[in-house]
């Protein structure tokens, strides 16, 4: 279950995008008023009418040691910023941003595969070593979220194939792939070029 739950305007370098805050699970109502009782919060940041066809989305992962701390382990703060800059200047579009740290396996166990990725594991391996899979995300959440958004079909900026197939299961029509690659650094090739050749990322 996803529920609208606030929404107000957010002016941004990009331009004053609307933030729409979803809460899923048990205490998705709009009566869970109180800090901390919503199980999960995912947010849509929606500019101009996105209801329709051909939206320019980007379904994106929580990534809080690169758009946090500033990490240059990964490209993920770059790819936000990118696509956000590119539905600025396009004028419509949205980024739907999902609470999915680490490939789905959270914050602390993402720090935990850090450290074997210092060991010599790559990003894909050193999920595996932990006992998870190499994604384990879903798309169910972001797919609830754009249909009721009235998001008919999505031009998705995206290099993950599972990403596309995942959406496409869940219900949303894809009618239009965008490639989003960022620039890489000395820190981030290797993971970089193990999305490519272990996960099938799309150039």
């Amino acid at each position: 279950m996803v529920l609208r739950y606030s929404e107000a305007r957010l002016p941004t370098p990009h331009g004053e995008f609307r933030v729409v805050v979803y809460r899923t699970g048990r205490t998705a109502g709009a009566g869970a008023t109180a800090v901390g009782v919503a199980d999960e919060e995912h947010v849509a940041m929606v500019l101009g009418d996105v209801r329709g066809g051909d939206v320019l989305t980007r379904v994106h992962s929580s990534c809080f040691t690169g758009e946090v701390l500033g990490s240059l382990r990964c490209d993920c703060r770059a790819q936000l910023d990118a696509a956000l800059a590119r539905i600025g200047s396009e004028g419509r579009g949205l980024v739907v941003y999902l609470v999915q740290e680490g490939r789905g396996i959270g914050l602390g166990n993402k720090v935990r595969a850090y450290q074997l990725q210092d060991d010599g594991a790559d990003t894909v391996d050193a999920n595996l070593q932990l006992g998870f899979d190499a994604d384990l995300r879903s798309y169910d959440l972001a797919a609830g979220i754009l249909a009721d958004l009235g998001v008919a079909s999505v031009r998705l900026m995206t290099n993950n194939p599972q990403k596309i197939s995942g959406l496409e299961g869940a219900g949303v029509v894809v009618a239009a792939h965008e490639p989003h690659w960022v620039d890489t650094t000395e820190h981030s090739a290797g993971y970089l070029a193990a999305k490519k050749t272990k996960l099938g990322h799309l150039s």
